[in-house]
């Protein structure tokens, strides 16, 4: 855990409102020169995602992700398989195992961490954990919710994928970053 910033202090918070597995809470800060502010924090466990790479015979790598209808934007927006980490006490890479069986059926042999971010830190506490799941082999997918029963699973060609996310294709930040960085170790450029 990051310290916290010098000179600040966190003073306490209160819970206003909680619902599922996340919590509204009012936080009382103390800025360097005294002054007093509160912030609303939504308290998150946060999430994982995984970038699920498969190879062909000739060692070309593809992507498999989801076309999926997110009710905040009344639209399907194309995302790598993810979910909140809504299981307590269960360990991230566990988690985006679960994720990647239920969201397009495959479990994966290695689950490497790729990289830890802050997808809106101006209002939430949440984290999201990236992983790269290799040598996937296929299993029944168990499909949570109207969302998942009715998302389109996408296999696309690496650079394929990297071509949406530079185009404007592809916005979901897991999906940019996982994206990118996947490349990037690969080598894979797309013009």
């Amino acid at each position: 855990m990051t310290p916290p910033a010098p000179g600040f202090r966190r003073l306490g918070e209160r819970t206003l409102h909680e619902w599922a597995i996340w919590r509204l809470v009012a936080a009382d800060f103390e800025s360097p020169d005294g002054e007093r502010f509160d912030r609303h924090i939504v308290r998150s466990p946060g999430a994982v995602a995984v970038v699920p790479l498969l190879f062909d015979p000739e060692g070309q790598a593809s992507v498999v992700l989801v076309d999926q209808f997110r009710p905040a934007f009344d639209r399907s927006i194309v995302e790598l398989p993810a979910g909140m980490r809504d299981v307590e006490g269960e360990e991230p890479e566990l988690t985006a195992q679960r994720e990647l069986v239920e969201e397009v059926g495959f479990r994966a042999g290695t689950m490497t961490f790729l990289t830890e971010y802050l997808p809106s830190p101006g209002l939430t506490d949440a984290t999201m954990r990236l992983y790269v799941g290799t040598d996937l082999q296929p299993v029944p997918r168990e499909a949570h919710g109207p969302e998942e029963s009715h998302m389109t699973i996408l296999h696309l060609p690496l650079d394929e994928a990297v071509r949406q996310v530079r185009a404007g294709k592809i916005v979901n930040a897991a999906a940019v970053i996982g994206l990118l960085l996947v490349a990037d170790r690969l080598g894979v450029a797309a013009s």
